[in-house]
């Protein structure tokens, strides 16, 4: 007796201990889950922070030159180790930014004696045009050469005559030009000049190659401007020489040039504020906008826009400085620009976010000199004497909250739009990565999936647990539940190579198969219920359903049959084109439609799991009362059964929805991908986590479009953790209404 109690009890401490063992094991594998959720939530917010981080400047190399002289330009190399200057005598000079060297005189030549006008081409290029008196002009590039002494990189100041160092005759006559502007490129250039007696001159410049020497000649042709005003107070000249931008004053002259032998003006407009002046005009980079500085401190970005066939110039967004703008430099290759003001406060500004990013006093002087550093990493400012060097740090400013979440004005858009498109082959491309269209794709696939999904699961549920004999439950339940297993890429593979083109070129018979399907088995219910009683006594419980094999098989293929009747008697034998020209309805062959489907059967097994589950597992005892209490089995399963189980099946349905939500290969290979906002079921979409698959191996990373990806991963978990706490909510509140059932 005492040694069955010793064996009890040493039994029963074991399993006390292997309880306790369970416990913490369990306990720990949940915190692990939460703690592994928390990395994966910190993780991204440490990827996604910088691009919201702000711009900061800040001085790191000052020094004092001997004399205080007025700049025509102002540069920098790469590497922020050489600038250059270009005054007003004409003399071209650089100074050194290394630490070792700092401020001493590496280089200076004099340009042009007694220059009266002076142009710079695009910052891009930075090409600089200088003329005298006789309406000549020397065209220089301040440039630098880069070798590795002793494996150290050396840096070296040199000046390029892209024409040669001959003077160029623009004007015949020889009288000097007052307002000049220049662009050039290896192929071709021109310059345009506005002489004192107010003649209006366009020089063509084309290059042309010795095939035995190899030597490059330019070419030049004379045109003279049409219509000149008698006041020119600025040109511009768009890199591709398609336009010519002439400031008068307040108004704007815009000469299409493309055409030497039809030179005319397109557009004339005023572009100053109200009750103020213009003060300068600036081509942003990729010259597509004009930027409109008023002495007012507005600053105004115009464009071409596409209005009643035409193209006119048009005010998009304007941005406010504190004073009077001195100065507007564009930077090189983003769509970004700096002012400085007469208070002498520096600004950093972003056109596509229309934001100011930086805002900061620099200077009590209101005459500063400025310029960007080619990287946009650093700015120049020469203040009287004093050249400082300032560290900016402005990595991301195109990603903006309203550039991510509200319709931005693009240049060349007719309207403001949400647009995703993040690459392009050009140089002067600007990234549009709103989220509002690839986040709208999300939810459209998802909506389309649930909606084939959802009947068919919720009804195949109800019937498998409380209609279906338990023989046969046994063979179905697991089939469905197996197939979650199948990978969800060989039913995106399917969906895009094979049903797609199925729908396509069967699409009426598609379209009568799902009015088909459910009257014919409608017909049939009603037959059976008109058969003999004797006879349909004769028929086991168990196989009802599959006496509906045979009329669904004998639907479809009767459905399919007839789709090339319907579409040569409907549609004149093309549907597809029917839709597009006589309804205007878009229609993609991977579309909406296909992903519904395909998605649809990759989450029906998660739902119907759940949900058969939680029908199957309301007690039988609220069942066989609610019958004998005299209710028929429909109002036994509409008023007790669904409502206790409505819990889980809510639960299903979220369940499903969060991974359709998630989803990635079905969309990817199952649509053409076009972030659109349509809810067109015959047009594709992109979804969030099909974006990134795509994109994340070509983006580069630490780029604004990487970090923007890593937001996207980042709402797409937001969404499922609203999807999940919601559903977790709702079946909670449900679960506390029907428990008393």
């Amino acid at each position: 007796m005492h040694s069955d109690l010793s064996n009890r009890l040493r039994a029963n401490q074991k399993r006390v201990i292997k309880d306790k063992i369970v416990k913490y094991c369990i306990s720990s594998g949940g915190a692990l889950v939460l703690v592994t959720l928390l990395l994966i939530f910190g993780y991204l917010l440490y990827v996604v922070l910088p691009i919201f981080a702000p711009v900061t400047i800040e001085a790191e190399k000052q020094f004092m030159q001997t004399k205080n002289e007025q700049l025509y330009a102002l540069g920098l190399d790469e590497q922020n180790d050489i600038s250059y200057q270009v005054n007003e005598q004409g003399v071209l000079s650089f100074y050194s930014l290394r630490e070792q060297d700092l401020g001493a005189l590496l280089l200076t030549k004099e340009m042009l004696k007694q220059p009266v006008a002076f142009a710079q081409s695009s910052p891009s290029t930075n090409i600089y045009l200088l003329s005298n008196q006789t309406g000549q002009v020397t065209i220089f590039k301040p440039d630098f050469a880069t070798s590795y002494p002793n494996d150290k990189r050396l840096i070296t100041a040199k000046i390029d005559y892209p024409l040669g160092e001959s003077l160029i005759e623009v004007d015949p006559q020889g009288a000097p030009i007052t307002v000049a502007s220049f662009e050039l490129s290896e192929e071709g250039g021109a310059i345009a000049a506005v002489t004192n007696d107010n003649r209006g001159l366009f020089v063509v410049l084309t290059a042309t190659e010795d095939m035995m020497s190899e030597e490059i000649f330019w070419e030049q042709e004379l045109v003279e401007l049409p219509s000149l005003p008698h006041n020119v107070s600025q040109m511009l000249l768009s890199p591709d020489l398609n336009n010519l931008f002439v400031r008068s004053g307040d108004d704007l002259l815009v000469y299409d040039i493309s055409n030497t032998n039809n030179i005319r003006i397109k557009s004339a407009l005023p572009i100053n504020a109200l009750n103020t002046h213009v003060s300068d005009i600036q081509l942003l980079t990729g010259a597509s906008s004009l930027m409109v500085a008023n002495e007012n401190g507005v600053i105004s970005q115009w464009f071409e826009v596409l209005k009643d066939n035409k193209r006119t110039f048009t005010f998009i967004r304007d941005f406010t400085a504190d004073a009077n703008v001195a100065n507007i430099v564009p930077e090189y290759f983003r769509k970004g620009f700096l002012t400085t003001d007469k208070k002498g406060y520096l600004s950093i500004f972003h056109t596509t976010g229309n934001t100011r990013l930086l805002n900061e006093k620099i200077s009590d002087n209101d005459n500063l000199s400025v310029a960007f550093s080619p990287r946009a990493n650093a700015i120049l400012v020469i203040d009287e004497q004093k050249v400082t060097l300032f560290k900016l740090d402005n990595e991301h400013p195109e990603i903006t909250w309203s550039a991510l979440w509200q319709q931005v004005w693009y240049e060349g858009y007719p309207e403001a739009a949400y647009i995703w498109q993040s690459t392009s082959a050009s140089d002067d491309f600007e990234a549009k990565m709103s989220l509002v269209p690839i986040s709208f794709g999300t939810i459209k696939a998802a909506f389309y999936a649930m909606l084939f999904a959802v009947p068919i699961a919720i009804s195949g549920a109800i019937y498998t647990a409380y209609f279906m004999s338990p023989a046969i439950r046994t063979y179905v339940k697991p089939t469905v539940e197996i197939m979650e297993a199948l990978p969800t890429v060989i039913l995106g593979f399917l969906a895009g190579l094979w049903l797609a083109p199925l729908i396509e070129n069967q699409l009426p018979g598609i379209i009568l198969l799902l009015l088909a399907l459910p009257l014919s088995v409608l017909a049939t219910a009603l037959l059976w219920t008109l058969l003999p009683k004797n006879f349909k006594q004769k028929i086991p419980e168990g196989i009802h359903p599959l006496i509906l094999i045979p009329v669904l098989l004998c639907a479809g293929y009767i459905s399919m049959s007839l789709s090339g009747p319907l579409e040569m008697w409907l549609f004149d034998g093309d549907t597809r084109m029917y839709l597009t020209n006589e309804l205007g309805i878009d229609f993609d062959q991977r579309n909406s439609l296909i992903v519904g489907i395909a998605m649809g059967f990759a989450v029906i097994p998660t739902i119907y799991s759940i949900a058969e589950d939680a029908i199957f597992s309301v007690p039988k005892s609220l069942t066989m009362g609610s019958l004998a209490l005299g209710a028929t089995p429909w109002q036994t399963l509409a008023k007790v059964v669904i409502l206790t189980a409505s819990p889980g099946i809510f639960s299903a349905v979220m369940m499903g929805t969060g991974r359709a939500v998630g989803e990635t290969m079905i969309v990817l290979m199952a649509t053409g991908n076009t972030p659109i906002m349509d809810w067109n079921i015959f047009e594709g979409m992109r979804s969030l986590s099909a974006n990134i698959a795509v994109e994340m191996p070509e983006s580069e990373v630490g780029s604004s479009h990487y970090r923007v990806l890593f937001l996207a991963a980042f709402v797409l978990f937001i969404f499922t953790f609203i999807f999940n706490t919601v559903a977790e909510l709702v079946r909670q509140r449900l679960r506390e209404k029907y428990s008393s059932l």
